[in-house]
């Protein structure tokens, strides 16, 4: 587990809390307390630039590039006012660099094993394996898991 990873979980520490906080600071990264996050978080490149909105899932496995931004597509409404629920990233879900995930009213569910491309901005729920570019983003491929490859072939 890295630095970066390690402070993310101790973000709600009551003793340490805030100073947690002040240490993701300084590398550019913003997890509120309230972010929900899952087992297996992994943030490359310490996670420069990235910001997730208080009302953020992350399930297990999820995996996060630097700049990536989670949040409300909405952000001149005050939050109180605000139709956006929350954002919910499922196991296995991978964020590629600069990626924007924005919900505008209700539930953004991101499905699991899902792939979000580098500077794409998704602004509406994928479902499970896809794989989503562009700006704004739409589906361009199925994710081909692990499990489905089977075996390697025999090098001679």
């Amino acid at each position: 587990m890295s630095l970066v990873t390690a402070l993310i979980y101790r973000r709600r520490s009551r003793l340490f809390g805030r100073l947690v906080q002040e240490a993701l600071a300084l590398y550019g990264l913003e997890v509120p307390a309230a972010a929900e996050i899952g087992p297996g978080l992994v943030v490359f490149h310490r996670g420069f630039g990235t910001v997730l909105h208080p009302y953020t899932t992350l399930g297990a496995n999820v995996t996060l590039y630097n700049g990536v931004t989670i949040g409300r597509a909405d952000p001149w409404v005050p939050q109180e006012l605000s139709a956006m629920r929350r954002v919910v990233l499922e196991d296995g879900v991978v964020v590629c660099a600069g990626a924007k995930i924005v919900c505008k009213s209700g539930t953004l569910t991101v499905g699991a094993d899902t792939v979000v491309g580098a500077n794409a901005v998704l602004t509406r729920s994928t479902g499970p394996g896809e794989v989503w570019a562009g700006a704004p983003a739409r589906k361009v491929g199925e994710r081909q898991r692990v499990h489905e490859q089977g075996p390697a072939p025999a090098v001679s």
